[in-house]
């Protein structure tokens, strides 16, 4: 029995051996990303190897994750209700936390009604393919999130892709072929989350009115960072009511886990009836349910931190330029340092992290195209002005030595 088991951990290796050379690959063309272990909470600084950091490159925007009304909020929840939901939400598993949450979900955004998921990546796959199919046609955002195209892809309609923030790239593929959908979505990330741009949605959404197309927005990075009281890209753009779908993620400004859609009563008891995560996969657990009202809550009541956001925001991006650093053209916190070239990307993040305590992870292909490999900066509200003084300081030093800047 031992030989045969032995025999068979022999063949299983030999038919993955192709999986060594694609590492080794990797490591020689500098694409290989290290993954680091944090042994502390979320914040402006974390614990890696028993060693503090600087953290600058959470999505944690606004410090919720670790804010002690959230934490409690999800203590609360998990002794009253338990750690899991049980079961799917069609047959057992919907809990009145959860509707509490699409009740406040759905008023913060301004939306009749909206859809609990349990992450924001399911969210995108589960509501695209209810929306359209294999007759359908869907105008795509030229660096839309995976997880759109993916949904895209799910829901077998016909895929046009338009030019990043080109509208009229966009007018001329809707007046060109909208016709051959018999339903139409225009679909688009509301902040990309690689170089921190905005869509110009009002401009979107006009389009979509003129052409008889939905108008959907992933807000991922949108929430707690633009429109009153971080309530995202619709409100920033004063488009309540004329957005069809507004999509989100409960991970990064919020804090916590989750995700949703919001649009009508009707198109959310709809997706209810076919969406595939939904239907397939138990519902988002009490405590985390509860955590993300807690946050909500917070954002509504007071706008403290997200402008204290905004003024790291500027302090960082203000000094990495001044000190010769490719920042891009940002609108948003997102905070990219392009450097291009792959390994000195890597040779900069190593540096930051092993010489100045400085945790800033590289962003390579395929996450970003070849040639516009980067640091991509998380400043929070965490943040004190030291932590980002000690930041670019670091920058310029690393910089300085390895050739990226003078």
């Amino acid at each position: 029995m031992v030989l045969y088991h032995l025999s068979v951990m022999v063949n299983m290796t030999q038919r993955t051996a192709w999986v060594k050379d694609e590492i080794r690959n990797l490591r020689e063309t500098g694409r290989y990303v290290p993954i680091r272990t944090l042994e502390s909470p979320q914040g402006a600084r974390i614990i890696i190897a028993g060693k503090e950091y600087i953290n600058m490159c959470s999505n944690n925007y606004l410090g919720l994750a670790n804010h002690p009304e959230v934490k409690k909020a999800t203590i609360d929840a998990v002794e009253k209700f338990g750690v899991g939901a049980g079961a799917v939400r069609s047959i057992a598993g919907t809990n009145s936390l959860h509707i509490r949450l699409e009740e406040k979900v759905a008023a913060f955004k301004h939306m009749e009604s909206s859809l609990v998921y349990q992450g924001g990546l399911l969210a995108n796959l589960g509501t695209i393919p209810v929306l359209v199919g294999k007759d359908d046609i869907v105008f795509s955002e030229e660096l839309n999130h995976a997880s759109i195209i993916d949904g895209v892809r799910l829901s077998s309609a016909t895929r046009i892709v338009y030019k990043h923030l080109d509208t009229e790239d966009l007018r001329a593929k809707l007046k060109n072929q909208r016709k051959d959908g018999k339903r139409a979505l225009i679909i688009t990330d509301g902040v990309f989350s690689m170089d921190g741009d905005i869509a110009p949605l009002d401009r979107i959404t006009e389009l979509g009115e003129e052409f008889d197309a939905m108008v959907y927005v992933d807000d991922a990075h949108g929430e707690g960072v633009l429109g009153k009281n971080g309530r995202g890209i619709v409100d920033h753009f004063g488009l309540a009511g004329r957005v069809d779908i507004e999509m989100g993620t409960f991970s990064k400004a919020m804090g916590t886990m989750g995700g949703f859609v919001a649009g009508s009563k009707d198109l959310m008891d709809y997706t209810k009836q076919r969406s595939r995560p939904f239907l397939f996969s138990s519902a988002l657990n009490p405590g985390d349910t509860a955590s993300v009202f807690k946050s909500i809550e917070i954002m509504e009541r007071d706008d403290t931190l997200l402008k204290k956001l905004w003024d790291n925001s500027r302090l960082l991006k203000d000094s990495l330029s001044k000190i010769g650093y490719n920042i891009g053209s940002s609108k948003t916190p997102i905070t990219p340092v392009i450097v291009g070239d792959e390994k000195k990307t890597l040779d900069l993040s190593n540096e930051l992290f092993s010489k100045y305590s400085i945790f800033a992870s590289p962003i390579v292909f395929p996450t970003v195209a070849k040639g516009m490999a980067r640091i991509r900066l998380m400043p929070s509200a965490l943040h004190s002005a030291n932590d980002i003084g000690v930041t670019v300081d670091a920058f310029e030093k690393a910089g300085k030595v390895l050739r990226i800047i003078q």
